[in-house]
């Protein structure tokens, strides 16, 4: 009885175990297909976008953040007000006026609105070493802090190293770091 007892249990460990693995595969991709498609239309690299969602939320839709950021990117209702103006989308306008946190929990129109800010905050590190560093840092904490982390440079541009250095808000730095490291780690698989 007691062998009986044992097998069962490690029958069960080991397909709790298997399980869970599965399932927290489905639960980080069930949105690449959504990624790769607002990536594109953004020109940005799907496996960040990926990575800044892992980040962000750990891919949960309903998400709601301390400065009340809204979903998958952690979109905030000014950004989502902005890219609905931008769009010339009487209706976009009309929903985010109404009610922006049910219009950015709806997620391929969080991952949209916050792949247009993505690149839009790339736009102004285009070409530099530290482009990635510099758009994430942008994403996290604003662009206004970019500037100020980066002024009084002297020297040529700054690698993301040197850049990372220099951010002066301990969370983004970690946020920062934690993305590139896990964006890496994507690149080095395929």
């Amino acid at each position: 009885m007691r062998r009986y007892l044992f097998s069962i249990s490690i029958i069960c460990v080991l397909f709790a175990a298997v399980g869970s693995y599965f399932f927290n595969q489905f639960w980080i991709h069930r949105y690449d297909d959504l990624i790769a498609r607002q990536a594109s239309v953004y020109r940005l690299d799907a496996d960040l976008v990926w990575s800044v969602i892992y980040e962000e939320t750990y891919f949960r839709a309903w998400q709601i953040g301390a400065a009340e950021e809204v979903g998958l990117m952690q979109v905030t209702p000014i950004v989502a007000r902005e890219w609905a103006k931008e769009t010339g989308f009487r209706e976009f306008e009309k929903q985010t006026a109404e009610n922006v946190v049910e219009f950015l929990r709806e997620p391929e129109r969080n991952i949209q609105v916050g792949c247009w800010y993505l690149e839009k905050m790339r736009g102004s590190y285009r070409n530099l070493p530290a482009e990635t560093a510099m758009t994430l840092a942008a994403y996290n904490a604003g662009a206004s802090r970019v500037e100020e982390w980066t002024r009084n440079i002297e020297t040529a541009p700054l690698s993301e190293k040197e850049f990372i250095g220099r951010i002066g808000i301990a969370s983004t730095k970690s946020y920062v770091a934690s993305i590139l490291e896990r964006f890496e780690r994507l690149k080095n698989k395929r």
